[in-house]
């Protein structure tokens, strides 16, 4: 087991990875102040794993609550089920709760956490590789609206984060895939060497490897956490974190959530900055050939969906890093270090993002 530390003070937490975790006795009972836990999980994942976590957790009332599958859910009506299943159940405050589950399921569950009762513990358990990766570290918990992804909610930090690496046996190639696109952004941000070597094992991780998945896991986590440690609140620095993610957020907007995987999303959205990027002087044509050409091996799309320019724009302006009416987006000086900026002309990012829909397909 590989266990990596978040260091954030009082709050900061250890992420273990490896394989066979989510059953071994003990591991998360020493991290519970209470003896009363939620387990939040969907109708997907709850039949695979649900009984192995139970037999994980030696002590205390588990009760469970079982959630629909699928981004769309994302949202607060389905966070008013964890929240009655909290209330009815009579949770204390020194409650955990326990998502079990890939991103929506941690962001909603720790949302759920993050204002019931002002706050009570919660617990990571991510069975998906994109949030092994990125969504269970760093305390960002929310659910969508109608008019932005993540425009709803709180940070709120985790106890601890187990991953378990034999979860991903059962994950659809879709889905994999959707993972990989977050594991490259790590190295597009902040890690040329990493970049490289997904490179050159791009084949071992879609064949699930276990030492290839273990690595890309662990340095991903590592980077994120050597950011949010910094930056706990994305006031500065961690925005890098979100390369891809404002074009990437307009697309699955735009196009409807559940449409496209967040991690496809991403995928296309990090080809966008890459090629703004070009358009902008900052990376040349073989550094974006590069970028493409690993997300295509990872089988993720490279160009965004035909979406009207309008409904584009209008969804992008209402990304979190927009400030003063200026988006801000991440990009790229070079392959392996990341910039937040609005320093470039509004007009500019207008015709482009209309070229680059009119040549979507």
């Amino acid at each position: 087991m590989l266990t990596i530390t978040v260091d954030l003070g009082a709050r900061g937490y250890p992420i273990f990875i490896g394989s066979g975790l989510l059953g071994r006795p003990g591991l998360l009972d020493t991290h519970l102040r209470g003896r009363d836990a939620l387990i939040v999980t969907n109708t997907t994942v709850g039949p695979l794993y649900l009984g192995r976590l139970r037999a994980g957790l030696g002590r205390g009332r588990v009760e469970t609550v079982e959630l629909p599958d699928g981004e769309e859910h994302k949202q607060l009506d389905t966070t008013a089920l964890v929240l009655d299943a909290l209330v009815g159940g009579r949770f204390g405050r020194d409650s955990v709760v326990i998502a079990l589950g890939g991103g929506v399921i941690g962001d909603l569950a720790g949302f759920a956490a993050a204002i019931y009762q002002r706050g009570i513990d919660f617990i990571q358990v991510p069975t998906t590789l994109l949030a092994q990766v990125d969504s269970s570290v760093g305390g960002k918990t929310g659910v969508n609206h109608p008019g932005g992804k993540n425009l709803v909610g709180a940070f709120h930090q985790p106890i601890c984060v187990v991953s378990d690496s034999e979860t991903l046996h059962t994950l659809p190639p879709r889905e994999l895939s959707a993972g990989l696109a977050e594991v490259v952004k790590y190295g597009l941000i902040a890690d040329g060497q990493f970049l490289k070597w997904l490179e050159e094992h791009a084949e071992s991780l879609l064949a699930q490897d276990t030492t290839a998945l273990h690595h890309a896991i662990r340095r991903s986590c590592e980077l994120k956490a050597e950011v949010v440690a910094g930056d706990e609140r994305e006031h500065g620095r961690r925005a890098i974190l979100n390369l891809g993610h404002t074009f990437g957020h307009a697309i699955e907007n735009a196009a409807g959530y559940g449409q496209w995987l967040h991690g496809e999303a991403v995928a296309a959205g990090m080809c966008m900055a890459a090629r703004f990027s070009q358009r902008l002087g900052w990376l040349k044509a073989a550094d974006v050939g590069r970028v493409e050409q690993l997300l295509k091996r990872f089988r993720l799309p490279t160009r965004p969906p035909r979406i009207t320019p309008e409904n584009f724009m209008k969804a992008m302006a209402m990304d979190k890093k927009v400030l003063a009416g200026q988006i801000r987006l991440v990009l790229l000086p070079v392959l392996g270090n990341a910039r937040v900026t609005a320093d470039y002309p509004p007009q500019e990012l207008q015709e482009f993002v209309r070229a680059e829909l009119e040549a979507a397909k």
